[in-house]
């Protein structure tokens, strides 16, 4: 459960991920069987200022639910007049960025940036906890640095001030996504006994396997899939498969592949226009056609072709050249 709302026994969250986890992708991914998606990640500077790309984000619908927006920012009152904005919205679950390790984002003190201040990043939480009805939830990292990891305290005291759910990458904000995620400190968070509200694991969840592991050997209470759902919202349905069964579910064939990326390109265009929509659903195209032998200029076509038809026919040229191609 966060807060109220029930998610299953072990649930797959879809990570918020910039440029990513827009409504088309979301609803692809809700259909192969994400639990609980969650927005891209949005200034609460950009919404109070009515910045056109972050109000545009708040855009959720029904078939998505449960849905989290998630937003950042380090000013308290920016911060609230945000939380105002979103729950306008409706969503089910407001969710605080505290892990985004990007430049841009930790120079201004807000994503993992505000692990240097641990007790703002309580008071930021426990203030918004108290400005709404929603359950809020956190997205965090590890610590700073490999120095600075105090990950069960930080969790202990956020659940305090009434965080609901806390999503925790393995990773701290030094590694960026560079090596392995470590989820052994997540489980000491989800094994501190005075710890009561769910704890889910997020890095390097990329197999079926990996997603059992996390369950069983870990003891948490759910992951959030990231990377390896991009292109591939099938993923979700193959950890369901695995979980049940115990054994692998067959991918999907290229006749559902080049239907779901027909689908994602012609809702993102409906969705933010021709242009954008070009642009934006091109870091998909990889994953969708991944481990087809001599796919290069299929590839090219679709990620340089500015117009919507030139990315459809390149459609049309792979289900006509590799049809029937089996994928292992």
């Amino acid at each position: 459960m966060i807060g109220d709302i029930d998610v299953g026994d072990f649930p797959l969250l879809l990570a918020p991920m910039e440029d990513v986890s827009d409504p088309p992708f979301r609803a692809l991914c809700k259909e192969q069987g994400a639990d609980v998606v969650y927005t891209e990640f949005i200034s609460s500077e950009g919404l109070i200022r009515d910045a056109a790309k972050s109000v545009m984000k708040l855009d959720i619908y029904e078939k998505e639910r449960p849905v989290g927006i998630q937003i950042f920012g380090a000013v308290l009152e920016s911060m609230l007049k945000s939380v105002e904005i979103v729950e306008a919205s409706g969503p089910d679950i407001i969710d605080i960025n505290f892990g985004c390790p990007v430049k841009k984002v930790v120079s201004k003190g807000a994503g993992a940036g505000i692990l240097k201040d641990i007790d703002l990043m309580v008071s930021l939480t426990e203030a918004m906890v108290k400005h709404t009805k929603l359950p809020v939830t956190v997205k965090t990292r590890l610590g700073w640095d490999h120095d600075s990891i105090k990950i069960v305290e930080v969790a202990e005291r956020l659940q305090d001030v009434g965080c609901k759910a806390i999503s925790i990458h393995g990773r701290t904000r030094a590694q960026m996504y560079k090596g392995e995620a470590n989820w052994k400190p997540i489980a000491e968070v989800k094994n501190n006994p005075r710890m009561h509200i769910p704890v889910f694991g997020n890095g390097d969840v990329d197999t079926p396997e990996r997603a059992v592991e996390m369950r069983d050997v870990y003891g948490l209470d759910g992951a959030m899939i990231g990377r390896a759902s991009i292109g591939y919202p099938w993923f979700f349905k193959e950890v369901k498969h695995f979980m049940a069964t115990g054994k692998h579910c067959d991918p999907p064939s290229m006749q559902e592949r080049v239907d779901a990326a027909r689908r994602h390109l012609q809702m993102a265009i409906d969705w933010k226009g021709e242009r954008l929509g070009v642009f934006e659903t091109r870091r998909h195209y990889t994953n969708y056609f991944k481990g087809i032998p001599n796919f290069k200029p299929f590839r090219m076509k679709m990620v340089t072709s500015d117009e919507p038809q030139g990315v459809f026919d390149a459609f049309d040229e792979v289900l006509a050249e590799f049809g029937d191609y089996q994928f292992a």
